[in-house]
C-alpha cells in the first residue's frame, strides 16, 4: 500500500497540471489577451481608448467623434479639416489595420498619394500600439451595429 501512495500522488499532480493547462487554453480562447486589434466589445480596451482619445484626438476630431465643421471642404491651405469618426464620416470605410497605420504613421505617403498634405500627425512616438488599438476600439464602440458590420476587414476580402 505504501508504494501506491507515491504513484497516486504522481498521477494526481499530472492530472491537476493537465486540467490547469486545459483551463488556461480555454480561457485564452474565450478572452483574447492580445492587444493587436480593436475590439469594440472589450470594455477594458474601450475604456482605455476613450481616455486616450479625449487626451489626444478630441481636439481635432471632436469630443463626440463629430469631426470639424465642413470636413469635406478644403481649407484655404488646401488641407481637409479633420473628419468625423462617427457613422457620418468615412472612418468605417477603412480596415482596422489601415486606421492603425494612419494613426501611428500619420496621413502621408505611402498611406496617402504622393504630394498629399494633411494635418493628421503621426502618433507613433506619442502612443503605444496598445493605446492606438484602444482608441480604435473606442471609436468602433460608438458605431451602430450595421456600420460595424459594413466595415471592411481582411477576413471579408478587403485590400490592405
Amino acid at each position: 500500500m505504501l508504494k501506491q501512495i507515491p504513484k497516486f500522488k504522481s498521477r494526481l499532480v499530472v492530472s491537476i497540471a493537465g486540467a490547469a493547462t486545459i483551463f488556461l487554453v480555454v480561457l485564452a480562447l474565450i478572452f483574447d489577451f492580445s492587444n493587436d486589434h480593436a475590439d469594440p466589445h472589450n470594455l477594458g480596451q474601450v475604456s482605455l481608448g476613450e481616455g486616450v482619445y479625449r487626451e489626444n484626438c478630441a481636439a481635432c476630431h471632436g469630443a463626440n467623434l463629430e469631426g470639424q465643421p465642413n470636413w469635406k471642404i478644403r481649407k484655404s491651405d488646401g488641407r481637409l479639416p479633420a473628419p468625423p469618426h462617427d457613422k457620418t464620416g468615412h472612418t468605417w470605410h477603412h480596415t482596422d489595420e489601415q486606421l492603425f497605420r494612419i494613426t501611428k504613421l500619420g496621413l502621408r505617403p505611402p498611406l496617402a498619394p504622393e504630394g498629399y498634405e494633411s494635418d493628421m500627425p503621426s502618433f507613433g512616438d506619442v502612443l503605444t500600439d496598445e493605446e492606438i488599438w484602444a482608441v480604435l476600439a473606442y471609436v468602433k464602440s460608438r458605431w451602430p451595429s450595421e456600420i460595424l458590420a459594413r466595415q471592411p476587414s481582411p477576413d471579408k476580402g478587403a485590400n490592405q
